[in-house]
């Protein structure tokens, strides 16, 4: 069953498949962007699955104090304990259904670690961290930073079978907690077997999908566990059903473009290779800060 959307659905362009790697002090995350051959899908840089892991006491890992600068990211946990601390002086703790927003822009440091109790009584670690770009005005922007609680992201039912939680953008009859500055909506799509989801999207949107539980379909491509779906902008909707027998998970992913040259080196993404050597320069010389000693472990 489903809702009615209007507007023409968009055909799918293309499936790039995700790839398994080690970041931060060695957690494994599952990438489908970027990897070989696609360095974003505009404006989204990275999407990062971690987990799901289960984790022994005291072999919990996280990303150690490192650089980022010009964009934004969402991280969104589904299962475990995490802490961030930043050269602006931000703390926060994420727990299941937590959401964190940060806008990187001029630069900062941070850091995420598991949280002093998850780190001794271990446990089930899954989550999301995305990034999308900045335009070339907003880079230079102060960085922002912003914890949202899982009772504060809205759950709606689109129709029957469907649960959609939308943590960006206005859908639904919904608005995500999440204000972005690049515009884009963020929506964690649970679907009962034999459902589908319809979501509007604005023409010359970019408009993907990410499976990471269950079998989807889009028209007669199967998607599993890993598949990222890029869509062709020649609709006003997308949508996926569930095709298998077991609960379909995927997140729902759609931003305006910032149609701008894009040049990175891991965490930084400016414009130009230029660009990228200042923000080196920026970040030898100190500019990012660093993490208060009252803030830091």
């Amino acid at each position: 069953m489903s809702v009615h959307v209007s507007g023409a659905q968009r055909s799918l362009a293309r499936v790039i498949p995700s790839v398994e790697v080690l970041e931060g002090g060695g957690f494994q995350v599952r990438r489908p962007l970027p990897t070989r051959g696609v360095e974003q899908v505009d404006p989204f840089l990275l999407i990062d699955e971690l987990g799901p892991t289960e984790i022994a006491p005291g072999k919990a890992v996280g990303a150690p104090e490192h650089p980022h600068k010009g964009f934004e990211i969402i991280t969104y946990i589904l299962a475990g304990d995490n802490e961030h601390r930043d050269s602006h002086g931000n703390r926060g703790r994420l727990r299941s259904g937590d959401v964190q927003y940060m806008v990187a822009g001029s630069g900062l440091q941070h850091e995420e670690l598991p949280s002093e109790e998850f780190q001794r009584t271990g446990g089930r670690n899954h989550g999301f961290q995305i990034w999308a770009n900045l335009k070339r005005a907003d880079k230079a922007m102060a960085p922002r930073y912003k914890d949202v609680r899982a009772s504060d992201v809205p759950v709606v039912h689109p129709s029957a079978g469907v649960e959609a939680r939308v943590i960006a953008g206005d859908l639904f009859g919904a608005s995500g907690p999440v204000r972005t500055v690049t515009p884009w909506t963020y929506v964690h799509a649970i679907l009962a077997p034999g459902t589908q989801i319809v979501q509007p999207v604005p023409r010359g949107w970019t408009a993907t999908i990410y499976v990471f539980d269950g079998v989807g379909a889009i028209g007669t491509r199967e998607l599993r566990l890993g598949d990222y779906a890029v869509f062709a902008d020649n609709g006003e909707t997308i949508g996926i059903a569930n095709a298998g027998s077991t609960p379909l998970q995927a997140l729902l992913l759609c931003a305006e473009p910032t149609h701008e040259p894009m040049a990175r080196y891991g965490p930084f993404v400016m414009n130009t290779i230029d660009e990228i050597r200042d923000a080196f320069e920026d970040y030898r010389a100190g500019r990012f800060g660093t993490i208060k000693p009252e803030l830091a472990r």
